[in-house]
């Protein structure tokens, strides 16, 4: 019998098989259920790929307005998740932390079967988020639109203000980027929680917390913070030279799957772009534009062979920045587009109806004999 392999990480392990996303990472390759991240993500409304990651087709006309009728339907929170907002917000809890406990309160008036379940749960997020933000900034949440679609909806609930189509398009696109991405960390701790047979709620909940360490939300700001410093074209190559110099990581670059340009990363330029020429400020986007370049051909220069393009972190920055979101509701945002991704999964796995159980490597000692204390000597 072989020896079973040690991988640190489960790096390179395939762990089970799913239909909902397929990742190549040497091919700079993101396929959402069948279709090219670059045809689904800037055509499909939040709730067509939500619904496509649920039942493995696209809505037709009457099953998305009753769909989309269905979420809209969920948005309000239960009254007890409003009050536990509003104790975090008056200690000024970080935006995730009370995203994690909130979400943990999302099954005090569920509904019946795992499915509605899920529709609450994606529903309910983008009310979370915006609520406590508002709290957070002392002011009243602003109650769901039930007359806007879901991604409009959010930027309502954060500002109070119907968005333009562009920012609408905007904030859909960037939520159908995030929406999934194979068995990434949090994705993994939801299929492993749901996998014992426990509830949606506390399978995101574990989700919820995955995301917030910064080894896999990430740091979406730092990537615009460095642009914002650079400040102009011709400060870039030597700014980022010296960083380089120094042995700092450039934020926005590179990524632990894709050894080419991360695709998400084209998606939200693109869409950047459109909006940004809409009505934003088009001077910063030329300016991250000339940033990227710049960066890609230093980081040739610096770290031959590594092939450190650019990822999802840079242009979610300058995307979301552009929609008036502040750094500390980008990460939130991304549970926001997530949370489908995630129930999806969840949803996935309980039908698989398997305990994920993997084994481990003891490396700890061998052959110690019991002593009591008095012989213990010290």
């Amino acid at each position: 019998m072989t020896s079973p392999t040690t991988a640190p990480g489960l790096e390179g392990v395939i762990a089970g098989s799913t239909r909902l996303s397929r990742v190549n990472g040497l091919a700079g390759e993101l396929i959402i259920a069948g279709y090219a991240l670059e045809e689904i993500a800037a055509n499909a409304s939040f709730e067509e790929t939500t619904f496509l990651l649920w039942n493995d087709h696209l809505p037709n006309a009457a099953q998305l307005a009753d769909f989309q009728s269905r979420l809209a339907g969920l948005r309000t929170l239960p009254a007890a998740t409003l009050d536990l907002l509003r104790a975090v917000a008056a200690e000024k809890t970080p935006p995730m932390d009370a995203l994690r406990m909130a979400a943990g309160t999302l099954s005090l008036n569920s509904v019946e079967g795992a499915e509605n379940e899920a529709a609450a749960l994606v529903a309910r997020f983008p009310t979370v988020v915006a609520a406590y933000w508002r709290l957070l900034n002392r002011a009243e949440p602003v109650p769901p639109d039930p007359q806007l679609g879901h991604a409009a909806n959010y930027l309502y609930m954060l500002n109070g203000q119907r968005p333009t189509s562009a920012q609408t398009r905007g904030v859909e696109t960037y939520l159908n980027t995030v929406i999934d991405h194979s068995f990434n960390a949090s994705t993994f701790t939801a299929r492993v929680i749901t996998s014992t047979a426990s509830d949606l709620v506390s399978a995101i909940t574990g989700a919820v917390g995955a995301l917030k360490g910064p080894l896999h939300g990430g740091a979406p700001g730092p990537a615009l913070d460095m642009v914002f410093e650079i400040g102009q074209t011709e400060r870039a190559e030597s700014y980022l030279r010296a960083k380089l110099e120094r042995g700092e990581r450039l934020m926005g670059f590179g990524h632990r799957v894709y050894k080419v340009r991360d695709p998400r990363a084209d998606v939200l330029s693109a869409a950047a772009e459109v909006m940004y020429r809409a009505g934003g400020d088009l001077q910063l986007y030329d300016l991250a534009r000339a940033v990227e370049q710049i960066a890609v051909a230093l980081l040739t220069e610096y770290k031959p062979g590594r092939n450190l393009q650019t990822n999802v972190e840079f242009y979610t920055a300058l995307l979301l920045h552009g929609l008036g979101l502040e750094t500390a509701l980008f990460t939130p945002t991304f549970a926001v587009g997530r949370v489908a991704g995630w129930t999806a999964h969840c949803l996935e796995q309980r039908a698989e109806g398997r305990l994920i159980r993997p084994s481990s490597d003891y490396h700890g000692g061998l052959g110690r004999v019991w002593a009591d204390v008095t012989a213990r000597g010290g």
